[in-house]
């Protein structure tokens, strides 16, 4: 099988040695004059694929060369074959900058798709913003990302929202009353959607009992889990990644702390269930998707994937994968591939059917979407434990009799 990733620049290269001349026309004297083939639309897609976030950005970019195989197989946008120029940005800010201004200013992309995260979607967004080359992010959910300008874009759903929804989760599906935070001090992603949280979870009328933290990279959480077990709270808010969330659900086990660890979409990796193994067994996270739904569409999706790669698709594959679609989908609508046009087409996009739901651009360049809340079970196994919509958000209780919070044995490992 042909793969997705083929050398752009030894396709570059047999493309231009496959640039003919032909007699006659053109030249206005019968002279040769140069047969050009159709503009390439060239897609720059920055990603970790290497340091602390490596698992997301080798998934995101094979959800995307995936996407642009397929549009190619197809006939391209247009007639134009689709060119994808890739960048490692390492887990690593500046190095996301330098990514990004190659892409804009060396390569000339048309569009540009990426970063995984948000504190590397801000500095890519005021570069692209500056460039006036649009930039569409599958995965990063901080609103300050869209806020850098009119050319940033992200095709999955913000902080508020799916802060919003993991608080309205344990709240009414969990009976959650009292809840304990334990977040990532060095990660903007993490203290801003413990906020979001912590809004809609005291809104409701729950009680913040304790809120600890820890330093990226960190692997002892004795201290922070010790003074979590004192405080007896119904549920464990954890919205940080998936390293430190499997260590830490490991010593929750052995400290034998029953309440259940919810996270956001910073767990979404194969890898939280190799770290974690079954202490994170009944432990629940925020997700974009789940590979275990029913829906034509994402069947195809995943068993293609797997044809491709011989792995089951995360968030971070299907959220990339949608967003290389939309992207081309809106290049193929505008009228030209300068970057205003193709803004345009994108701001434009109106239920737009991916495999994490269908996307709409509001206002603000967000997507409206559902947030999916995945409960782990036995071997690592994802079951669809909710999925919420922005309207299916329940106002705040009526005062009722508390519910006894759902709680479970863990199992150390």
């Amino acid at each position: 099988m042909r793969r997705p990733w083929v050398n752009v620049l030894m396709a570059a290269a047999l493309l231009a040695a496959g640039c003919g001349r032909t007699r006659g026309g053109g030249d206005g004297g019968g002279g040769e004059a140069v047969v050009r083939p159709p503009e390439r639309v060239r897609i720059g897609a920055f990603m970790s694929m290497t340091g602390d976030t490596g698992q997301y950005g080798l998934s995101a970019i094979n959800g995307i060369r995936m996407a642009v195989e397929e549009v190619n197989a197809a006939g391209g946008v247009g007639g134009r074959r689709v060119e994808l120029v890739e960048r490692d940005t390492r887990s690593d800010a500046a190095e996301t900058e330098r990514a990004v201004r190659s892409l804009v200013e060396e390569v000339k992309v048309h569009a540009l798709l990426g970063e995984v995260v948000s504190s590397r979607s801000l500095v890519a967004g005021q570069v692209a913003q500056a460039a006036g080359v649009p930039m569409l992010t599958p995965s990063a959910t901080s609103p300050e990302v869209t806020r850098r300008g009119d050319y940033v874009f992200r095709s999955c759903y913000t902080d508020p929202l799916q802060g919003a929804a993991i608080a309205d989760f344990a709240f009414r599906s969990l009976g959650a009353r009292r809840a304990a935070f334990l977040l990532d001090a060095g990660q903007t992603y993490s203290t801003e959607l413990a906020r979001f949280i912590r809004e809609e979870f005291t809104r409701r009328g729950g009680e913040v009992v304790l809120t600890a933290f820890y330093a990226s990279g960190a692997a002892d959480f004795s201290s922070q889990l010790a003074e979590i077990g004192a405080a007896s709270p119904d549920v464990v808010f954890v919205p940080g990644y998936y390293l430190e969330a499997g260590l830490l659900a490991r010593q929750a086990a052995q400290l034998g702390i029953a309440a259940p660890l919810v996270g956001g979409d910073g767990w979404a990796s194969p890898r939280l269930y190799e770290i974690g193994g079954d202490a994170v067994v009944g432990d629940y996270f925020s997700s974009h998707f789940s590979a275990d739904d029913p829906d034509p569409l994402v069947r195809r999706f995943v068993e293609d994937y797997r044809r491709f790669f011989n792995a089951t698709p995360d968030a971070f594959a299907a959220t990339a994968y949608d967003a290389a679609r939309i992207l081309l989908d809106a290049c193929g609508r505008a009228a030209s591939l300068d970057g205003a046009a193709v803004r345009d087409a994108l701001a434009a996009t109106r239920d737009f059917p991916g495999v994490t739901g269908f996307v709409t651009f509001n206002a603000a360049r967000d997507a409206v979407k559902p947030v999916v809340i995945i409960r782990i079970g036995d071997h690592g196994v994802h079951a669809v434990a909710q999925r919420i919509t922005p309207d299916q958000l329940a106002p705040p209780p009526t005062p009722t009799p508390t519910p006894t919070p759902q709680r479970r044995r863990r199992r150390a490992r």
